[in-house]
């Protein structure tokens, strides 16, 4: 009796950190394209609260608000990005434990933390999209023009919101200690209009928090037509600087919250 070989080509595939990336991309393609009045239905809403906030504000402030009107475009369009970024992973994991999917995260080979870091991204590219949209019809409403040099704009912004992701790692490791802490969530969503607003303010430190430094340079984007590399090293720097120290922040709040919620073995519970 002759002893057969397996064939080296039919041993299963080890699937790697691409396959992954590919999956929650097209899991987020699914859940935009399979519930489309839900997706739509955040673009009207945010739309509607700019409506009102200009329409508004004309009636109010008048030829004061005019003037303003390019700052303030920029500036609901890095808030509806960060709001995205901040809340996709606390959302997201608080939706899990509701549907009792959470420990299949857990038990994944790539692990907790790198599966919804990729979901908080996946998150991020489609509020890029829908913040586009926004973009668009403000623009078609208040009638301004604005400098929209992609490269820079893509870059800078991507920079800004990419902190406040690590806020929302932060955010969603909380969420799984604690379960129900939506309320607070959503106050500090409205602390990114502070941070957002912050250049204005002209105080040097602010530039170290989320958001800040990120706005001050999209509105020099966007608004005066400043390019990447008329931007100086420094500014580059700290940009680059604030998103990855407050990423890496909220990676090690997020890994030892959920660690945490095991060994008091509360991380399935609701």
């Amino acid at each position: 009796m002759t002893s057969r070989h397996p064939d080296s080509s039919s041993s299963p595939r080890t699937a790697g950190y691409y396959h992954l990336t590919r999956a929650v991309l097209y899991r987020e393609y699914l859940i935009f394209v399979r519930y489309p009045a839900n997706a739509i239905g955040g673009i009207v809403i945010a739309l509607f609260f700019f409506g009102v906030l200009f329409y508004g504000g004309q009636m109010v402030a008048g030829q004061a608000l005019t003037d303003s009107i390019e700052g303030i475009i920029v500036g609901y369009f890095l808030w509806t990005l960060s709001v995205g970024a901040y809340s996709s992973i606390s959302n997201d994991i608080s939706s899990e434990v509701q549907w009792g999917t959470l420990e299949r995260h857990v038990m994944t080979p790539f692990g907790f933390a790198p599966v919804a870091l990729l979901k908080g991204v996946a998150k991020i590219v489609r509020t890029f999209l829908t913040s586009t949209i926004i973009l668009a019809v403000m623009i078609l409403i208040t009638g301004t023009t604005l400098q929209l040099n992609l490269l820079t704009i893509l870059v800078v912004a991507t920079l800004s919101i990419v902190s406040v992701l690590g806020l929302g790692l932060a955010a969603g490791g909380i969420t799984v200690l604690y379960k129900q802490i939506g309320n607070w969530l959503n106050l500090l969503q409205f602390g990114f209009i502070v941070l957002i607003s912050a250049p204005a303010f002209d105080l040097g430190w602010m530039r170290l928090l989320p958001l800040a430094h990120g706005s001050a340079l999209l509105q020099r984007t966007m608004v005066d037509g400043n390019r990447l590399w008329e931007f100086t090293p420094v500014e580059l720097a700290l940009l680059i600087g604030v998103a990855v120290g407050y990423l890496a922040a909220g990676f090690v709040v997020f890994t030892y919250a959920t660690r945490r919620a095991r060994r008091l073995g509360v991380l399935g519970d609701y």
